[in-house]
């Protein structure tokens, strides 16, 4: 169970809100009914996860073999039809190439494999759940991989005062849709398991919009000018998890890496190659 500061802050959070039913839209009767805060917003709180395999690559694919050989179909890749809007991925020609080879490569350099926090909006579609926590001006949001966690500050507190692993998120209401802009990530994570990647200049506007009680509208757009000839957006359904005893757990990957990332300074370490 995610436990200490997290815990504390995300009690805090909660503790205000009571969620109430969403009156049906005047005239619209397929308008979606959900809950809401007491003051009227949608009522985001609660776990979700995203059901779509994009975490292997966000563009549409075959299915692929393992990385590696003795992985078999353990470790294949099971078949999508992507979530980019338009189907591809708007790279400048160089950046495409380094797309490819990260993918040829992604095996060593994926920073998942290396329990480095995801970033956004790669926390979203990774296959482990996360948990919204909405107050009336507050909203974070704790990833079970790598018990990554980000707050949502939802009036602007002005420029990121450095750069974050899970960015720097300013968010707003418009209507029934919580817009988030997040900024300031480090380049060093990836987009998915098929090497898409950004600089350290991405914009993310993530919206997350109720489709009914539990179901939101996950979209997310992408702006990069060192890496993309133009924005370009994701969008699939986030679901709740509806389990009676549902909760985060820990996944602390660290020591599942530590080998791969600090063995090398073992006394005698020899390396893979001498297994």
């Amino acid at each position: 169970m995610m436990r200490g500061a997290c815990a504390v802050a995300a009690l805090a959070l909660v503790a205000a809100c009571a969620p109430t039913a969403a009156p049906p839209a005047a005239g619209t009767a397929s308008a979606p009914v959900f809950a809401r805060t007491p003051d009227g917003k949608p009522d985001l709180n609660g776990i979700w996860q995203a059901l779509v395999p994009a975490n292997y690559d966000l563009e549409p694919h075959e299915a692929r073999p393992a990385p590696l050989d003795e992985l078999g179909a353990l470790g294949a890749e099971p078949p999508h039809l992507g979530v980019v809007e338009g189907g591809e991925i708007p790279y400048f020609a160089e950046a495409r190439e380094r797309q490819r080879r990260n993918y040829e490569n992604r095996f060593e350099l994926d920073p998942e494999r290396k329990c480095f926090m995801p970033g956004v909006p790669r926390a979203t579609y990774l296959p482990q759940p996360f948990q919204i926590f909405q107050s009336g001006d507050h909203v974070m949001i704790a990833y079970q991989f790598a018990n990554a966690v980000r707050q949502i500050h939802m009036q602007d507190p002005g420029p990121a005062p450095t750069s974050f692993w899970m960015g720097w998120s300013v968010g707003r209401w418009e209507g029934d849709t919580l817009v988030v802009e997040v900024t300031k990530q480090k380049a060093d994570t990836w987009l998915d398991r098929a090497g898409n990647f950004h600089s350290e200049e991405l914009r993310v506007e993530e919206r997350y919009t109720p489709m009914g009680p539990n179901h939101l509208l996950y979209e997310a757009t992408l702006e990069d000018p060192k890496v993309f000839s133009r924005p370009w957006k994701i969008s699939f359904p986030l679901y709740r998890r509806l389990e009676a005893n549902v909760e985060l757990l820990e996944f602390k990957c660290v020591p599942f890496s530590e080998e791969i990332l600090y063995g090398h300074l073992r006394k005698g370490y020899r390396g893979r190659e001498a297994e």
